[in-house]
């Protein structure tokens, strides 16, 4: 039985082995992404100067840096979608904020898309600009998109309707298992195991010492390998940030024309500079006008989204600096069991509860600063991208995911260590900096925001990816969808 449970001492060097792999596959892609950064945005705009084509599937950048027309394809396809749940209102995570993002863009543009997804208490909403038709199926026993009933839904639908041209599903929705023999699929990672370890690693070091360590290093360690793989059973892979896709590559060993990096975007209708609504905000949630900065947090107050460790510099700050106590307000945006300790840090810590889209919108804009405290380092956080679009400078946590795809220079903001010291320089350090210089930021951070992170640029790169995967797209229509530059590329 010895054999099968590591001694302590084991697991200590497991832990530092794991540390020091993860740290420097971490460093070894942000010094990559920077030094290469350069390069492929000079290959990017030559290419797309070029009048030769080439091959989209090749290319080994995000596809939102390229050009593709605004305008609505010569063919539009029917595309089946597998998500675990359907967005309620402002009750989403990530996965499916973005599920829900892409997908009512493409159906905008006149796709047809079908959702197979969990049932809800709630009815679905209605798009009346937009074909979607909504499959839903009682989850599993554990919660869970039920697979064999979605699978059964799918099968019917395609089989009496119009078949698909193309399936998507955001990460495991459709488990490889049914995924592995269809050649028109592509899956979109929010999050990998690989990733998930140096989030660990980190939590395990911010631990108090009566807190017991949790068992999940060596779990994590078998989790990855399984994913290395059954991942291949997926035909295209789509990685949200720079860093996954180098990973799915390097780590996964997924043949690279199978790879291909669509970084996330939101709706840039919605979140963009409106002075006027932020300072009215500010007024009706109690920030008085001669407030020297205003810090804002979003999203799920918890553990594991860094509120620990944001909590603890913020009460040091307020506890050392006398300045800072008085003069800067927190605005917290979002639900969870923080949400209450915040209000012990005095009057200037603002805790606001969720807010509903337009409100998070006016909340952005309220800000001198937005920091994301995150200590999970996988997936590309949207709440950084909502406040980049709104004109704001960010703070973040130093992990490959955001320096190699949001903060990627002090033009941008700021990046911490997840310690409380490195984050509290960073608090002492906009302090210095002052309004003036984090507005100059936020402009940049809008500028490079509405070049990569918008819904427009990510869904006319899905689009591109679906017609070049679709079921004998060249056969039907003579267009090898998979090339870039195509003749309406180039009308801008």
């Amino acid at each position: 039985m010895a054999k099968d449970h590591p001694t302590s001492s084991n697991f200590h060097h497991l832990c530092y082995f794991l540390f020091a792999f993860s740290i420097l596959s971490s460093i070894s892609f942000v010094y990559w992404s920077r030094c290469l950064a350069p390069c492929n945005t000079e290959s990017t705009i030559a290419l797309s100067k070029q009048s030769q084509s080439f091959d989209l599937l090749a290319y080994p950048s995000a596809w939102n840096h390229l050009s593709f027309s605004p305008n609505p394809p010569p063919r539009l396809l029917k595309i089946a979608l597998f998500v675990k749940r359907w967005p309620h209102r402002n009750l989403a995570g990530g996965l499916e904020r973005h599920a829900l993002t892409l997908h009512l863009a493409l159906a905008r543009r006149g796709h047809e898309i079908h959702v197979f997804t969990t049932s809800s208490n709630s009815a679905f909403p209605d798009y009346p600009d937009a074909k979607i038709r909504f499959h839903p199926t009682p989850p599993s026993p554990a919660g869970y998109l039920n697979q064999a009933l979605a699978w059964e839904q799918f099968r019917i639908q395609n089989t009496t309707e119009k078949p698909f041209d193309v399936i998507h599903t955001e990460s495991v929705g459709l488990f490889h298992g049914r995924a592995r023999n269809l050649s028109h699929l592509a899956v979109s990672w929010h999050g990998i195991a690989y990733e998930t370890i140096h989030s660990d690693i980190v939590q395990d070091l911010l631990r108090g010492p009566q807190e017991p360590r949790h068992p999940v290093l060596t779990e994590r360690v078998a989790k990855v390998i399984d994913e290395v793989k059954f991942f291949r059973d997926y035909a295209h892979h789509v990685a949200t940030s720079d860093h996954v896709g180098d990973v799915l590559k390097r780590i996964y060993m997924i043949p690279e024309e199978r790879v291909h990096i669509i970084v996330n975007g939101v709706d840039e209708d919605i979140y963009k500079p409106d002075a006027a609504s932020g300072q009215e905000f500010r007024r009706k949630v109690g920030v008085p006008d001669h407030a020297t900065l205003v810090i804002g947090l979003a999203g799920r107050l918890v553990k594991d989204k860094g509120h620990p460790l944001i909590f603890e510099a913020l009460k040091q700050v307020f506890m050392e600096n006398e300045s800072f106590q008085r003069n800067i307000y927190v605005l917290v945006a979002g639900d969870g069991p923080w949400g209450n300790r915040y209000k012990e840090l005095g009057p200037n810590l603002l805790v606001l509860g969720p807010l509903e889209q337009k409100q998070l919108a006016r909340f952005y804009n309220s800000l001198d600063i937005f920091i994301n405290p995150t200590l999970r380092a996988q997936g590309l956080d949207h709440t950084f991208i909502e406040a980049m679009l709104s004109g704001v400078s960010v703070m973040g946590t130093r992990f490959a995911s955001i320096t190699g795809s949001l903060i990627v220079g002090p033009e941008i903001g700021y990046t911490f260590l997840p310690t409380v010291d490195s984050l509290k320089k960073c608090l002492y350090r906009i302090l210095v900096d002052g309004k003036g210089v984090l507005a100059k930021k936020g402009e940049v951070a809008r500028n490079r925001a509405m070049q990569l992170f918008t819904a427009a640029k990510m869904a006319a790169a899905y689009e591109r990816l679906f017609l070049c995967i679709s079921e004998g797209a060249k056969v039907k229509d003579n267009i090898d969808y998979c090339k870039y530059p195509l003749p309406w590329d180039r009308r801008r």
